[in-house]
């Protein structure tokens, strides 16, 4: 069996003796608990151990994973500089977690150019109890996102597919703090919410109910300033399918700050615990009553932002996608429309997945919730919106402004390392002038510099397409 087990724990620095200064006592249930759960963990002997942590760098759109072969970290933040943590990453796990991801249009991987990434505490702190008892393992070291619950669980149930494709023993480590705010006199205030979500998770962590983890409403989350929540819906994903023996070994809010302790062991198989599967059919049967278009295009863009909105999935490439996506590679802009008015546009100049199905996904997702101009679309909201998919054609040079059409080309304009784009053919641009001046503004570049200029066509998808209405692009 590759899937061994999985552990909830915290992360005050304070825990080790040389920060705590013998504060650590105050949470001797939290150390006791720690020294228990890194004894079972060294009995396993698992050949990988998956660390998740929230302090780990984060993206809004990515996870990201350790790539280098080796990590450390000190806590000399923490006035401990002689304390480092050294490990060994397994790199053959990750390179096949970012395959996986690939394919199942997860956003995660490792840094470009393998840039070195110092453990964080979140990380640290769980190794330097387990390096206690157990000398020889190999790490894999993940943050989260700002993607949704579900999507961090989806990439837990990935990682349990590759520690078995691998025959991987394989412990999944989720580090996080409960609330932050349970106390008055404690370092974040108090909030009613507080023990609300500190109470809610551990009943469940004691039925050993991880389903519920995806439940949580997210202004309960935010409102109780938890940190750990994402790394234990990650865990959640890693048992997926699986029952499991839960134990509650300790919870304390002493310092204000929530740390819970708790394991989870499989006990069998379950199609009844697939909790992913189980949220998608709840998605589809959300869905069922939103129109669809004829266009496959631009349907494909709405299954992508109906299926994140309601349920927080990247959904995988449908099996009724026609042959023409799946062979073509180009860029692509998803937009979107909301009485007339742009309410999210996100694209691509060049191809950067495997196909135009597995772009216009990515950029439906992105321009639905990542458009820093605009709110993420809500779930009550996509009933009355229009999409639009532009699929740009090759992307030519050209050597002055005459070679534009604004109805028939697009338009790129470059300076230095500043590059701006502006689709055709859009609402209120009716000369070329205009056209390169907002693509000049767009890209930081002031009006009376000199620009390279690069034109390209597209091929517009409507939601209808016997709509008339033209697409602002701002």
């Amino acid at each position: 069996m590759s899937v061994l087990a999985a552990f909830m724990v915290p992360h005050p620095p304070l825990i080790i003796p040389e920060i705590g200064k013998g504060e650590e006592k105050k949470i001797q249930k939290t150390v006791d608990s720690y020294e228990a759960v890194a004894r079972e963990i060294a009995a396993l002997k698992p050949d990988t151990i998956i660390i998740c942590s929230p302090h780990k760098e984060t993206f809004s759109d990515y996870f990201l994973i350790n790539g280098e072969d080796n990590a450390e970290g000190s806590f000399e933040e923490f006035g401990a500089a002689d304390i480092r943590i050294r490990v060994k990453c397994d790199t053959e796990f990750v390179k096949a977690v970012e395959d996986a991801c690939l394919k199942e249009n997860v956003m995660a991987g490792t840094a470009e150019n393998d840039v070195r990434q110092p453990l964080d505490h979140g990380t640290m702190i769980p190794l330097w109890f387990i390096g206690r008892y157990l000398d020889k393992f190999n790490v894999v070291n993940v943050g989260i996102s700002g993607f949704s619950l579900l999507e961090h669980y989806h990439l837990g149930v990935i990682m349990a597919r590759t520690a078995e494709k691998l025959g991987r023993r394989t412990v999944f480590v989720a580090s996080g703090d409960l609330s932050h705010k349970l106390k008055e006199d404690g370092p974040y205030g108090f909030d009613d919410d507080g023990p609300v979500y500190d109470d809610r998770l551990m009943d469940l962590c004691k039925r050993g109910a991880l389903g519920e983890m995806l439940d949580f409403p997210q202004l309960l989350c935010q409102r109780s300033a938890e940190c750990g929540h994402r790394p234990f819906c990650m865990m959640s994903g890693f048992l997926d399918g699986k029952t499991v023996k839960s134990r509650v070994y300790s919870h304390e809010d002493v310092t204000g700050v929530g740390y819970g302790i708790c394991s989870f062991y499989p006990d069998g198989n379950s199609d009844e615990r697939k909790f992913r599967d189980i949220k998608i059919r709840e998605e589809e049967l959300s869905v069922a009553g939103l129109p669809l278009s004829d266009d496959p295009y631009v349907r494909l863009a709405q299954r992508a932002i109906y299926g994140y909105v309601i349920s927080g999935r990247h959904i995988q490439i449908p099996d009724d996608v026609s042959e023409d996506m799946l062979g073509k590679h180009a860029g692509v802009f998803v937009s979107i429309h909301q009485f007339d008015h742009l309410r999210g546009c996100i694209g691509t100049i060049a191809p950067t997945r495997e196909n135009v199905a597995a772009e216009i996904i990515r950029n439906a997702v992105l321009a639905a919730s990542s458009d820093y101009r605009f709110l993420p679309l809500r779930e009550f909201e996509l009933d009355s919106i229009e999409i639009s998919v532009d699929v740009l054609g090759e992307i030519e040079d050209i050597s002055s402004q005459k070679e534009l059409d604004v109805r028939r080309y697009g338009v790129i304009v470059r300076k230095d390392d500043r590059e701006g784009l502006l689709l055709p053919n859009l609402d209120g641009i009716t000369s070329v002038r205009q056209q390169v001046a907002i693509a000049k503004q767009k890209a930081g570049i002031d009006s009376s510099e000199r620009v390279s200029l690069q034109r390209f066509e597209v091929v517009r998808h409507y939601q209808d397409p016997f709509a008339a209405f033209e697409h602002e692009h701002e």
